[in-house]
């Protein structure tokens, strides 16, 4: 994390420039321009990771419900989450906060210089909305179709064993997604299991699932 020492305090209008890179050897430089007067957190992980569970945007959460953030900016606005929904779901909760959200390219921002939401800002949020619900829609149906084409072939499994959940729900789940993050990595098993707290039959069962999903996505 890098603390710009123009206000080297936590003052009354906290300002956070936001910055996150998927791996330590991406070069961020282009995200570190005009970084006067604010107080610079810099995450490297994926962006699969949503914001307030990455290191320094936990960080940020605990600033946000003290009451302290009332400035965040990114270079681009998909720093916020790992897909629509996320981005649009911290979005909606600074803006009702009253928090500034800026983002450098597209430049966009939330809120006007008297703190009312930004007309065009909405309309690209309504936008983004309606885009995610038919994303949404779309992935459902190409999963059905899928499903289909694997019980056709005598493929498909339902749901996972040693839970209640499908293979499409399980490989979703916060833990799941972690465990792959750190596979896809070059971590090791014993390294994963250290770090997420699981046993070894777990990273396996992560890595057969993941792997049956992409054979039948391979088939679609």
């Amino acid at each position: 994390m890098r603390y710009n020492t123009t206000h080297p305090k936590i003052v009354a209008e906290m300002k956070v420039l936001y910055v996150r890179s998927s791996t330590v050897e991406q070069n961020t430089e282009r995200q570190l321009n005009h970084t006067d007067g604010f107080t610079v957190m810099e995450d490297k992980c994926s962006g699969l990771i949503p914001l307030f569970e990455r290191p320094y945007g936990s960080q940020l959460k605990r600033l946000i419900d003290q009451g302290k953030l009332t400035h965040l900016e990114v270079h681009s606005i998909d720093r916020l989450g790992r897909n629509t929904l996320d981005i649009l779901s911290v979005y909606r909760e600074l803006t009702e906060k009253g928090i500034m959200v800026v983002s450098r390219n597209p430049a966009l921002r939330n809120l006007d210089e008297n703190g009312k939401p930004d007309p065009f800002s909405e309309l690209l949020l309504n936008l983004l909305a309606s885009l995610s619900s038919y994303e949404k829609t779309l992935i459902a149906e190409r999963q059905k179709e899928g499903i289909e084409i694997r019980k056709a072939k005598k493929l498909y499994r339902g749901r996972v064993i040693g839970t209640n959940d499908t293979p499409e729900k399980f490989i979703q789940k916060k833990r799941t997604k972690t465990i792959l993050e750190y596979l896809n990595s070059g971590y090791t098993h014993s390294e994963i299991v250290s770090i997420v707290h699981c046993s070894p039959s777990t990273i396996q069962k992560v890595k057969k699932v993941d792997a049956m999903l992409k054979e039948k996505a391979s088939t679609i």
